[in-house]
């Protein structure tokens, strides 16, 4: 064989370190020919620094990768092999916007939930469909391996509404099980948790260390304050009786239902005049450090400095999975893809977050049957404001994008979806070309 080829859409993320380190590391698995990243021409600084970065960690590494950068995709993919997306519409401006407006009406303000994760979407939706239509005419056989968030809705957008092969990846799951070794003290592939659910909206229904359940022992820890956050996640210590009663691991996202009133209230006192800004602000910063970093020339690895983005274990997630697909591994790992039955009173077609066996065929789901009642009803109207919120990003229909929001947990009422949906199609006009041309000589 002659070798991989792998286009990073997104190239010039700050995540993407992430990804050669993961590449390195599987460089005896993975056969790797070209290596592309690509950006807008907006990016095209950071694209370039993130190049020269990259060259110096193959060379430090000994791999002879022809690595190509492009602010022209169309270029790239003819005959890739695999696509990763990791791009963000709109720049970190768009999320500081995602996080803020909802503020306006005593909203939580997230990028991947909520009314700023539908902005989110709405924004990536057009250009997600864009690629894959890309995908279609010059790759056609290539896996696309979905980073973007919210990563569920778009990689539900990609299955419904194209014919490329998506699998859509979070670092979520594998954070709870590095997070759980650490809790526990073991090695990470001493654990296995049985995950169930929606992206950023996962449960651990039970957590298996070295063959022996110890659900409890993990729920008393998280009782007593123990933690297994993220960066992106604020680190509120989870209510031990509602731990015990729950009996279900949750994510560190489900703070945003579960604790939603404490949660806005830091959020309003952040963005407000004695504030430090909302998380993208902080991203921001944190970005800013990140290049400086990256632009030394005598930087030739992975800066530990990246793990304060958010974006831990992603390489390890990511490479793994696209090794699994490539040597046909028949392992398990927590992914994006179609239920399949696998989730009891979800469409098959509907996109979930659970544990599949990986191969060169993609994903086969395992069968978790029936949802405990306590969380189903949480997961069916989520699941339920995701597929209108697909429908809204494609077609661009006002009326679909509003029942999206009413139908979002997060979102109070009716008045207040017209009023975020308003806010949402002013603030993102530029990014919304779907919604722009159905609003053509109306008020919208």
């Amino acid at each position: 064989m002659s070798g991989l080829k792998i286009v990073v859409i997104g190239g010039g993320s700050s995540y993407t370190p992430e990804v050669i380190d993961g590449l390195i590391l599987r460089a005896k698995e993975l056969l790797i020919a070209e290596l592309w990243l690509v950006d807008v021409p907006e990016g095209k600084e950071k694209l370039e620094i993130i190049g020269a970065l990259a060259g110096r960690m193959l060379n430090k590494a000994g791999l002879s990768v022809t690595l190509r950068l492009t602010l022209d995709r169309r270029e790239a993919l003819p005959g890739a092999d695999f696509v990763i997306t990791q791009f963000r519409v709109g720049g970190l401006d768009a999320r500081k916007n995602d996080e803020e407006f909802p503020l306006r009406y005593n909203v939580l303000g997230q990028e991947t939930t909520g009314p700023g994760g539908f902005a989110k979407a709405m924004r990536t939706i057009p250009v997600i469909l864009s690629i894959c239509h890309d995908m279609e005419e010059l790759c056609p056989a290539a896996w696309l391996i979905n980073f973007t968030n919210p990563a569920g809705l778009i990689t539900e957008t990609v299955l419904k509404h194209s014919k490329v092969k998506c699998i859509g990846l979070c670092n979520v799951p594998i954070n709870m099980v590095m997070t759980t070794a650490k809790l526990l003290e073991v090695k990470s592939k001493d654990i296995f948790i049985e995950f169930f659910g929606l992206n950023h909206l996962v449960w651990g229904r039970k957590v298996f260390c070295k063959g022996q359940d110890v659900t409890k022992v993990v729920l008393e820890k998280l009782a007593d304050g123990a933690s297994l956050s993220m960066k992106n996640v604020p680190d509120m210590n989870w209510d031990g009786e509602f731990l015990r009663a729950l009996d279900l691991v949750p994510c560190p996202y489900h703070r945003y239902y579960y604790m939603t009133d404490r949660i806005l209230a830091e959020e309003l006192a952040a963005a407000g005049p004695e504030g430090k800004g909302t998380r993208a602000v902080l991203v921001k910063a944190v970005e800013e450090e990140l290049f400086r970093l990256y632009r030394n020339e005598e930087l030739k690895e992975k800066p530990k400095q990246l793990e304060k983005r958010g974006g831990a274990y992603y390489s390890e997630a990511a490479v793994s999975l696209i090794s699994a697909i490539y040597n046909d591994k028949r392992d398990i790992h927590t992914v994006n893809t179609q239920n399949q039955g696998a989730i009891q009173g979800l469409a098959d077609d509907s996109v979930v977050e659970v544990n599949c066996v990986i191969g060169r065929n993609g994903a086969v789901p395992l069968v978790v049957g029936p949802m405990p009642p306590a969380v189903a009803g949480l997961v069916q109207q989520v699941k339920a404001y995701e597929i209108l919120a697909v429908n809204a990003g494609v077609t661009g229909n006002h009326e679909a994008a509003l029942l999206a929001l009413v139908n979002h947990p997060l979102v109070p009422s009716v008045d207040i979806a017209k009023k975020l949906l308003a806010d949402i199609l002013a603030i993102n006009r530029q990014y919304l070309p779907q919604f722009m041309m159905e609003c053509e000589g109306t008020k919208c």
